[in-house]
């Protein structure tokens, strides 16, 4: 039994995870993190996720945290991960992340823990977002050199805060590895104004932000003639926090490493 805490866990993909883990009979919820100073702290985490009383208070404080936490999940900001992550590395725990927008120097920090902490990072913890990665590799190899256009679009919520997604940039990283190509080359993100026909290499991308479109990224290969979309559709966050269960679970058994969610599946892709 895979003893996991949650941090954020007041937060929407806080609450669905611990609904997540309640639903997973090879986990159990260890502990619950909130915002320091937050009124929250004290209170129940399974009556903050609506699933009833569990026993397990949240805590303001990773130090706060029960000795026998083995996993931490952090879908949070940067800054945050980060300094998680420290605690990790400090305290013999493992960690599953799920935070996006990072900058580069941000992930060459995180990297630099691989020694120290077993560690999943992906950008999106869907079996179904990870399987289409796989298939994405397949068309690009297929296809991409013949003549087809390749764009990248997404869709998310009002509140998300950044653009394009990782998501979408791991499934335009893939592309451009099973091409050959460099997506900080080739990438485009954005047209505005007189900027002329696309070029044969590039990758577009294009955002959208609006209501509450929990996420949906389609990748599109055309030609003359003919169009190619692959497309994942999520419509609850539910999605992603099994996979990070599952993530978890996985985790609790490797080395220190950082791995990914086609680790945890069984897949390779090349990027």
């Amino acid at each position: 039994m895979t003893r996991i805490a949650i941090v954020g866990v007041a937060g929407r993909m806080g609450r669905t995870l611990v609904n997540a883990v309640e639903l997973d009979p090879e986990a159990t919820l260890a502990g619950g993190v909130v915002e320091p100073g937050s009124s929250l702290a004290g209170a129940d985490i399974g009556e903050l996720a609506g699933v009833g009383k569990k026993g397990v208070a949240a805590v303001d404080s990773l130090e706060a945290l029960a000795d026998d936490v083995e996993v931490l999940i952090d879908f949070t900001a940067p800054e945050v991960t980060l300094a998680n992550l420290a605690y990790c590395a400090a305290h013999g725990k493992r960690m599953v992340i799920g935070t996006t927008g990072m900058s580069d120097e941000q992930i060459a920090e995180l990297d630099s823990y691989r020694e120290r902490v077993p560690m999943v990072f992906a950008p999106n913890m869907s079996v179904g977002v990870n399987l289409t990665l796989k298939l994405l590799e397949t068309a690009a190899k297929a296809l991409g050199d013949e003549g087809y256009d390749i764009e990248v679009i997404e869709a998310h919520h009002r509140h998300k805060v950044d653009a394009p997604s990782g998501t979408a940039l791991k499934m335009g990283e893939v592309v451009a590895a099973s091409l050959g190509r460099s997506l900080n080359e080739d990438g485009v993100f954005e047209r505005v104004g007189q900027c002329g026909p696309r070029s044969d290499k590039e990758i577009g991308f294009a955002t959208i932000r609006a209501g509450d479109i929990v996420g949906e990224h389609t990748v599109m290969f055309a030609t003359e003639g003919e169009r190619i979309e692959i497309t994942h559709k999520a419509s609850s966050r539910m999605t992603f926090a099994k996979g990070a269960v599952r993530a978890a679970r996985w985790v609790a058994a490797q080395p220190n490493g950082r791995y990914d969610m086609q680790d945890v599946l069984g897949l390779t892709v090349d990027a």
